[in-house]
């Protein structure tokens, strides 16, 4: 019966046909197998009643209305045993956390909760008491974690949605081994009261949904952190978008991506750049080597001794308890103390700082989600090794405050076995701007949701709610400010976004100033009753934080006003003082001051 729902928009249509929540969910949770390694605990019969018995009124208030949720077991669910993938662990907490409540509230229900490398501490899945999460393509192969449970409870059609959560790639390299899309928010931009953390100072609660559109709804149902909550990170600019007015998007890529070639996947990042360059994208290779210096921190520094403050009085007392790998790793911590600390936050705070400039060279980074995919059997062999080799385009990023986004890239073929996945990685705040980019996306070309449940269809791209971003207004230009002339960097460095090229209304005048350097109109409507001419306009969304910094640079007789378009609408734009167009060249003949200048 649930077989065939699998995004959010398939439960939507489900029960605004008027199907039974309590008989869907129901029925999903008799679809799963006591044996799945995905699960820790599953929702008994007795907590989905009491679940559907607290849902709010089905409205535009409650888009998860009976959507189910699987919820990573190192975020509490009241009622539901938190164990973080170690049983000496386990509690059972009497309130949710905050980031489930909220989704909650909006409708979800929790159906269970999934494995996980134990403490959340691992990228390959397989550091679990609870059994080694298989991926769902390929079950010799790992499925990714630390977040494995939900990304392979997502990729198989049995939820919709699930939270994981990342410090090192735990909602990004799940992703893009099971073909799905994870969004890994800027730390410190989620509630993250009671959320087991690994490392309090860098985790961030994460979403796997098969489509941006679902990933970006979840988020922005639970975004934002609670005001009287601990945070780590200031809080970043939202931009709605990347590459503002730029001609075109400049994606960083690694000159030396270092795929797994037996698994073909040097072909298929080639592929995925091929991808970005239809959407427009301009790509730029890149050194990382500053990045995988930053990335060395996370474990070869004192980051590992955040893990071990987590666990030390279990760890001390029941040593047994821990995966043998989970302990070797955390116990290193031991081996920092606070002047390693200090050293360490002032490296991080160095490399922090040069690489701002990395923000001026390009818009956002194109990287594979991982370089390369191990079997579980050599995972068991080295599971160290063949760990750290996963983190090659993740370890840095929580360290660095900044923002990601896991897509769907290249199904297996012939020549894999695995699904191939990229992450866009952009500054703290982006998570608009990557939504926006990853539904140009998955736009771009033919795909099947998750492992293989069925083909992508338009309707799958439908936004319900976007991550929130900062207002934005429209703005006309006239002038030196159009695309490919003088001034046109202005709106660059601020973030703005070419929306369309029109004309104004044809009640206008165009007249060259004379004596602007560089050379510029003049736009003033026409007094009423007297001839008026349409003129070309390019307009621009522009952040409203942005505006003020633009104001201050437009010299008199210029100013922003009201400028009304062709279609009617007005928006603010560039006029002019009156009395310098007296004298001034009336151009307006010319259609536009474009026409104007390549005029014989």
């Amino acid at each position: 019966m649930t077989e065939t729902l699998h995004t959010v928009a398939d439960w939507q249509a489900a029960y605004a046909a008027g199907a039974s929540p309590y008989i869907l969910l129901t029925d999903l949770l008799a679809r799963l197998e006591p044996t799945d390694a995905a699960w820790i605990h599953r929702c008994t019969p007795e907590q989905l009643v009491a679940q559907l018995a607290a849902l709010p009124p089905r409205g535009p208030a409650t888009p998860l209305w009976g959507v189910p949720l699987a919820v990573k077991d190192n975020i509490d669910v009241a009622g539901m045993p938190t164990t973080a993938a170690c049983p000496a662990f386990a509690h059972q907490p009497e309130h949710s956390a905050t980031c489930v409540q909220r989704l909650q509230v909006a409708g979800a229900v929790v159906i269970g909760k999934t494995n996980l490398d134990q403490f959340a501490t691992g990228l390959v899945g397989t550091r679990s008491p609870y059994g080694e999460v298989p991926n769902s393509f390929a079950p010799e192969y790992v499925s990714g974690g630390s977040s494995s449970g939900s990304a392979s409870a997502v990729a198989r059609g049995l939820v919709p949605l699930a939270l994981g959560t990342d410090t090192a790639g735990s909602g990004r390299v799940p992703a893009g081994f099971n073909h799905l899309v994870g969004l890994k928010p800027t730390p410190g931009s989620v509630p993250m009261r009671s959320v087991l953390p690994a490392c309090r100072t860098l985790d961030v609660v994460s979403v796997f949904a098969l489509t941006v559109a679902d990933a970006a709804l979840a988020f922005s149902l639970f975004e934002g952190a609670q005001g009287d909550e601990a945070r780590f990170h200031v809080a970043a600019p939202r931009p709605p978008w990347l590459g503002g007015a730029r001609a075109a998007l400049r994606l960083g890529v690694p000159r030396e991506p270092g795929c797994n070639a037996a698994l073909g996947w040097p072909a298929a990042f080639e592929a995925a750049q091929d991808r970005a360059r239809a959407l427009g994208a301009e790509l730029v290779e890149l050194d990382f080597e500053p990045l995988f210096e930053v990335a060395k921190l996370l474990y070869e520094g004192p980051w590992v001794a955040e893990r071990l403050s987590v666990v030390d009085t279990l760890l001390a007392a029941e040593p047994e308890a821990f995966d043998p790998t989970v302990a070797r790793v955390i116990t290193q911590g031991g081996n920092h103390d606070a002047v390693a600390a200090f050293r360490g936050r002032y490296k991080l705070e160095s490399l922090r700082a040069e690489l701002q400039s990395l923000w001026q060279q390009v818009d956002a980074l194109l990287v594979p989600t991982a370089p390369t995919c191990p079997t579980r059997a050599a995972v068991a062999a080295e599971p160290v090794l063949r760990n750290s080799e996963l983190g090659r385009y993740t370890n840095f990023v929580n360290l660095l405050g900044w923002s990601a986004l896991a897509l769907p890239c290249q199904l297996p073929d012939d020549k894999s076995p695995l699904p191939f996945g990229v992450t866009l990685i952009a500054p703290g705040g982006a998570e608009a701007a990557l939504v926006d980019f990853g539904l140009r996306w998955e736009a771009a070309g033919p795909a099947s949701l998750g492992a293989r449940l069925r083909e992508a269809r338009p309707a799958d791209r439908h936004v319900q709610a976007l991550p929130r971003a900062e207002p934005t207004l429209l703005l006309a230009v006239v002038g030196a400010h159009l695309q490919g002339l003088p001034l046109h960097g202005q709106l660059q460095e601020r973030g703005a976004r070419l929306q369309v090229r029109t004309q104004t209304a044809p009640r206008y005048r165009l007249h060259a100033l004379p004596g602007t350097v560089p050379p510029k109109p003049g736009l003033a409507r026409a007094p009423e009753g007297e001839a008026g001419h349409a003129i070309e306009v390019e307009v621009y969304e522009l952040p409203v934080a942005s505006v003020g910094s633009l104001l201050a640079l437009i010299p008199p007789p210029l100013g922003l006003g009201n400028l009304e378009l062709a279609d009617g609408r007005w928006v603010k734009g560039f006029i002019c003082e009156g009395a310098a167009l007296q004298g001034a060249p009336d151009i307006s003949h010319h259609g536009g001051w474009r026409a104007f200048l390549a005029a014989p």
